[in-house]
């Protein structure tokens, strides 16, 4: 193994070859070639290996670099187990099922906008996955507005602005754990911060779809999808203000800022408890689908596609993912090429409002680069995370930007895969949705418009505070 003095720092030439190779491996393995995201970065992070062993870096050197980042985000990785698990316990329960059942019978035509709003905002938050929320009460909502006379088009909008607020604010949803990992910092300070920009956010979606809601007051309503939902979950579960429990429970704790896995394994805990006894599901098999999933068809496609998930093996994808990304960032990271790459960058940004756009637009390229979301989350976060330390700007102030370029414009980006599976499910095309769309430009927007008069820049106490206003 060669000495750590033999080791030597890249320059911004080298650093900006191996990066701009590692780009065009993930571009045409993924785009080009349609090999698996997995293979795809892998072989990126094999290309970086071999580029940093001509810098003195042995193969035991950089899996000490991979080592530490993957250590760094350990808790990240553990969560993304426990929202399995969560998942699965809260559709034993009913718990899920319950949120169904009882939102779709608050839907009513003048007011479907709104409520189809808060109804996917709900159930997204639940379950924390925009692509299951979209997938299963997002497809009955196309159903019902189609009814109502309802542009297919602004339908998903507000289902998608529903669906990505749930993915984005929920201590269950990866994006909104990898996020925080890669910046630095924990789940609990990630959603505070996220608070700030999103709930205003939130309320101006909220009132511009309850106006144009209002000029649809259609008088006959084709509730057959409602009906079809309602009767399936009624028959199989017991839908009771009891099932939830857990959820309350969950929500309640985060409020609190109590740790996130333990308050998972308490959500958990509450809902394998109430399956066995509200539910009369034996506890054998409940144990078994915390790790494989709820796997009791009922026979009704609309809410098959939402109750046959969760489970600790669901989410092995993302997490081998998330494992292949952080490794791959480490190494960038800790050779020296983020760093070198940054410089260049933010070497003229003076003002500490710039990095606001600077992050957005950074993130937001990147998902237009490679198509992925965790890959530009994990790679942004690792770019800017030591000029914002450096900065004396706070880790959650980065990973509330990297998911507001992020996880909310990846929707814009057609080829990415968030926007393919909305067409594919929803039946709208990018170009057909995008303008309604509303929560997902205005968050991004707002954000930046804030942080132009110095508002929500998030510092570090004691920090000597930069010019923070427009002059």
């Amino acid at each position: 193994m060669k000495s750590k003095d033999k080791r030597q720092e890249p320059g911004t030439r080298l650093s900006f070859v191996v990066f701009g190779v590692a780009i065009v491996i993930l571009l045409c393995s993924i785009i080009l070639l349609k090999y698996d995201i997995h293979i795809s970065l892998l072989l990126a992070l094999g290309w970086v290996c071999l580029a940093s062993g001509s810098l003195g870096y042995s193969f035991e050197d950089l899996v000490v670099c991979m080592k530490k980042s993957l250590g760094q985000s350990f808790s990240a990785m553990v969560i993304f187990i426990f929202i399995g698990i969560i998942i699965a316990s809260w559709i034993f329960s009913g718990t899920v099922p319950a949120l169904i059942y009882y939102g779709l019978h608050y839907i009513t035509p003048q007011f479907f906008l709104p409520v189809g709003l808060l109804l996917c905002s709900l159930v997204s938050i639940s379950i924390g996955t925009s692509w299951g929320t979209m997938g299963t009460i997002g497809l009955a909502m196309m159903g019902i507005g189609t009814g109502m006379g309802i542009p297919p088009a602004l339908t998903a909008g507000m289902v998608i602005s529903g669906a990505y607020f749930g993915d984005k604010m929920s201590p269950m949803s990866d994006t909104t754990n990898l996020a925080p990992a890669a910046a630095g910092t924990t789940l609990q300070k990630h959603i505070s911060a996220m608070w700030m920009t999103t709930i205003p956010s939130y309320a101006v979606t909220l009132v511009i779809f309850t106006l144009i809601g209002l000029q649809y007051r259609a008088q006959v309503v084709d509730d057959s999808s409602i009906t079809l939902i309602s009767n399936a979950l009624a028959e199989r579960f017991t839908i009771h203000p009891i099932v939830l429990l857990p959820m309350v429970v969950l929500f309640a704790l985060n409020v609190a800022n109590f740790p996130a896995i333990p308050g998972m394994a308490i959500g958990s805990i509450l809902g394998v408890i109430i399956a066995c006894t509200m539910q009369k599901t034996p506890l054998a098999e409940v144990i078994t689908g915390l790790n494989y999933g709820y796997a009791n068809p009922t026979g009704v496609e609309l809410v098959d596609a939402l109750l046959l998930r969760g489970g600790i093996q669901s989410m092995m994808y993302t997490f081998s993912l998330a494992c292949i990304a952080i490794s791959f960032g480490g190494i960038m990271e800790q050779v020296g090429y983020l760093q070198r790459i940054i410089l260049v960058v933010v070497s003229r940004v003076k003002h500490d409002w710039v990095m606001v756009p600077l992050v957005i637009i950074s993130t937001t390229l990147a998902t237009l680069t490679m198509s992925e979301v965790y890959l530009s989350i994990v790679l942004t976060g690792n770019l800017y995370r030591r000029n914002f330390e450096e900065r004396g700007l706070k880790p959650e102030f980065l990973s509330r930007l990297i998911e507001e370029g992020g996880t909310l414009t990846q929707v814009f980006v057609p080829w990415s895969t968030g926007s393919v599976f909305i067409t594919a499910t929803l039946g709208v095309t990018t170009a057909e949705y995008w303008k309604y769309a509303l929560l997902n430009y205005i968050n991004p927007v707002l954000s930046i418009v804030l942080a132009m008069f110095g508002i929500f820049i998030l510092r570090e106490g004691g920090h000597k505070k930069q010019e923070k206003a427009v002059h």
